[in-house]
Parts: C-alpha cells; sequence; structure tokens
C-alpha cells in the first residue's frame, strides 16, 4: 500500500488539459489584422467580421481625423480634376469640342476600372506613385498639341494614376471609423464638393490672364500641394489583408441584395449626372447671361458639401440608405422642374437645391457596402460597385444630349432623367427590404 503524501512534502501535479479557449497575444493579434499574414496565405475572413474589427475602431483621436484631412484632400483634386478640365476644355480651341469632351470620358472610364486594382492592394507605394504621375501627366497636359496627347496624358495616364490612388482611399476610412463612420466619409465627401467649386473659378479667372497652359501649369502645383497633403495624412490601420478570389470576388454577386443595390447605382447615376451637366447650358438657351450661368455649377457643388456633411452626420444615426432614399427623391423632382426654369431665381433655387441632395446622395452611396458582405473586403465590393456605376455615369449625359438634340429642347431630358432615378429608388427600396426583412430600419 502506497502511503499518502505529508502536507509537508511538496506534491507533483501533471497539467490538465483545458476546454477553455485561451488565445495568446499573437493569436488575438493576428485575428484583428495587427500583424500582416504569411505570404501566399489567405486570411480567414470568417474571423475579422464586424464583432472582431469593431474593438479595435478609433472612432475618432488626432491620427482618425489626420487621415480623413488627408483623404479629404485627395478627394478634393481627383473628382474636381475632371469637372475643372470638363470647364476648360473651351479653351483648346485647336481641336473639335466634341473630339476634345470625348477624351473626358476616357478618364474617367480608364479611372473607375482601375478601381478594382487598387482595392486589392492598398500599400503606399502605389499611392505615392500614382499622386506622382497625376502630376506630372497634367504639367503634360499644358504640352498637348494633337487630340492623341490629350487622350494619352489626360485619359490613359491621369485616368489609371487617378484610379489606382482612388481604391484605397474609398477603404481606408473605414478602418479608423465604425460608429463615426458616416460623419467620417461626409467630411472625405465635401473635398470634391470644395474643389468642385473652387478649381472652375480659379480657371474661369486664370485663363484670360495667362493662357490656358499656365493655367494648367498652376492647377498642377496645386496638386503637387494637396497630394503631398494627402500622402503625409494617409496610413492604414491595419496591414493589407489578402482574401481569397484575386481581382473579382464574382462571388459577392451571390447576395442578392448586394447585386440588387449596384444595379440601382447603375440606374441612378444614368440620370443623377444630367442637370449638373446641362444645367449651364439650358439656362444660357433660354437667355441668361453666360458669365452668371457658369456659376450655377459652383453654386451647385457649394450647396452639395452641406449635404455631404449632413448625410455623414445623420447616416451614423438612421442609416445611410435611409438618407439616400428620400434626398434621391428630391433629386428627381429637381431633375422634372429644371427644364421649366427660365429666370436666374429659379435656376439657382434648382441648383442649390439639387446640389445638397446629390451630395447627399453621393455621400451616402458607399457606406451600406459595409453591411453587404465582409468587413475584410468592403474594398473590393466598392471598387466593382463603382466599376459598375460608372457604366451609368458615362452613359448618361450622352443619353440626354441624344435626347435634347433628337427633341430640340430639354423638357424630354428632364422626364429621361428623373424617371431613371425614380426607377433607382424603387431597387433602393427593394434592398433594404431584402437586408432588413422590413420594409423600414436603419441600414
Amino acid at each position: 500500500m502506497l502511503a499518502e503524501p505529508s502536507v509537508l512534502e511538496p506534491v507533483e501535479v501533471e497539467p490538465t488539459p483545458t476546454l477553455v479557449s485561451e488565445e495568446s497575444a499573437a493569436e488575438k493579434t493576428a485575428k484583428i489584422g495587427q500583424s500582416p499574414p504569411e505570404k501566399g496565405q489567405d486570411v480567414d475572413v470568417s474571423t475579422t467580421d464586424e464583432d472582431i474589427w469593431s474593438a479595435e475602431f478609433p472612432d475618432g483621436g488626432a491620427r482618425a481625423w489626420l487621415v480623413v484631412f488627408g483623404v479629404g484632400f485627395f478627394f478634393l483634386t481627383s473628382r474636381s480634376w475632371f469637372e475643372l478640365l470638363t470647364l476648360i476644355q473651351g479653351a483648346c480651341t485647336t481641336f473639335s469640342t466634341t473630339l476634345y469632351a470625348s477624351s473626358q470620358h476616357w478618364s474617367a472610364a480608364i479611372s473607375s476600372i482601375e478601381v478594382n486594382f487598387a482595392s486589392l492592394e492598398s500599400k503606399r507605394v502605389p499611392f505615392i506613385t500614382a499622386s506622382a504621375i497625376v502630376v506630372l501627366a497634367t504639367f503634360l497636359v499644358a504640352q498637348c498639341t494633337k487630340y492623341w496627347h490629350f487622350v494619352l496624358c489626360q485619359g490613359i495616364v491621369t485616368g489609371m494614376a487617378a484610379g489606382v490612388a482612388y481604391g484605397p482611399m474609398v477603404a481606408v476610412v473605414g478602418h479608423w471609423f465604425q460608429k463615426r463612420r458616416g460623419i467620417a466619409n461626409g467630411l472625405v465627401a465635401t473635398g470634391s464638393s470644395v474643389g468642385g467649386t473652387l478649381f472652375p473659378i480659379i480657371a474661369r479667372n486664370l485663363i484670360p490672364r495667362v493662357g490656358f497652359p499656365w493655367t494648367l501649369r498652376i492647377m498642377a502645383f496645386i496638386l503637387l500641394v494637396t497630394l503631398t497633403l494627402a500622402n503625409i495624412c494617409v496610413r492604414r490601420r491595419l496591414p493589407p489583408k489578402h482574401v481569397p478570389g484575386g481581382l473579382l470576388n464574382l462571388a459577392a454577386f451571390k447576395n442578392p441584395a448586394y447585386t440588387l443595390y449596384c444595379i440601382s447605382g447603375v440606374v441612378i447615376f444614368l440620370g443623377l449626372y444630367t442637370v449638373l451637366t446641362y444645367i449651364d447650358v439650358s439656362a444660357t438657351s433660354v437667355g441668361i447671361s453666360p458669365d452668371f450661368s457658369f456659376y450655377l455649377i459652383s453654386m451647385a457643388n457649394g450647396a452639395s458639401l452641406f449635404g455631404r456633411l449632413m448625410a455623414g452626420t445623420v447616416a451614423d444615426r438612421i442609416g445611410a440608405v435611409n438618407i439616400i432614399l428620400p434626398f434621391s427623391g428630391v433629386a428627381a423632382v429637381m431633375t422634372f422642374v429644371w427644364p421649366l426654369a427660365h429666370s436666374k431665381g429659379a435656376f439657382v433655387a434648382i441648383a442649390i437645391i439639387y446640389g445638397f441632395s446629390s451630395g447627399a446622395f453621393v455621400s451616402s452611396f458607399l457606406l451600406p457596402m459595409f453591411y453587404l458582405g465582409e468587413v475584410a473586403d468592403v474594398g473590393r465590393r466598392s471598387g466593382m460597385a463603382q466599376t459598375l456605376t460608372a457604366i451609368g455615369a458615362l452613359a448618361g449625359p450622352p443619353i440626354s444630349g441624344a435626347i435634347n438634340t433628337a427633341s430640340g429642347g430639354y423638357h424630354a431630358v428632364g422626364y429621361y432623367a428623373g424617371s431613371v432615378i425614380l426607377v433607382a429608388i424603387v431597387l433602393i427600396l427593394i434592398t433594404r427590404h431584402m437586408v432588413l426583412g422590413k420594409l423600414w430600419g436603419k441600414f
């Protein structure tokens, strides 16, 4: 018989396996993305869903707001760049206005396609390189003497570089904000409004004084400053994630709500930019001075700034889609009313109300992407959605122009653009019902 051990004698106790999961700090860090995955290894996106990420969102602080500041500067330069060139294309008297305008579509189309490439890789080197190329290409546009020069510099080079830089900007704010994501994106989106308001006015005043080439050079120096600030301020909080699927995540379209939301984006952009594209021309056609009608675009962009800020603030409380629906409705009404305007006051009212409403939509459009799939893949989902909606954005104004030519006025144009916006509203309503399972709720 074995003697029982004395209480004074040490007893060796073998460790008992525990059923409780005790993750090491390294394992927890890996789950929330604090260390990059091994090369060639896919990330299990099931460990990067919202409940894991939410514990790590700063939702404020100096570093987070600097990111918002930097991304805002990027949007000021990138989106406003296309609006600026649309307004100063008349200075290129050597070329056909129609031909030169087509280069705008090349630029927008290529940059939209490149969003997909950028959404997969968010390291700093591509963004820095793309920023440098955008500045260099802007200087080169000032030297263009042939149509193909414009297509190459402004369409292909600038479009691709801006697209590569744009992708990371879509998702990086989401690294820092969750509960205040709406207001953060609203502040970021105001960059486009500020640039869209100021750049055309600057260009209009510079061209008569220094000429078209030097106007472009001055704008290039402005881009150099703003993009430098963007590169300094923007930082990732989480490392790049290699998500399965490569360039395109076609599996995302297995989610009917995501697919329908993308379709609604294509449809609404078929009509959304019609008023902004033709309001100044339509005002001139009814006898309003071109010197006055020119500023209608700036008024719309200025009002858009406040619409974006409002939408970002309120979206955090009631949901982005619940902002999109009513203000898209207001935009549709203004689109129907716009061809009936014949006075300065009427055009100013339409420009301000429409600018505010469309700004609220644009600021909120991508926010639902965070809830239509895994958070780790939001950049790629947003990129695919943006690429698809570019179809509507590119096709909408030419379709409106063709309707104007065929009908000899803007009434039919307004009916067309307003109607497609209403169709998109119905599709978004259906999307909300698919996600929530009810007609009303925060989404």
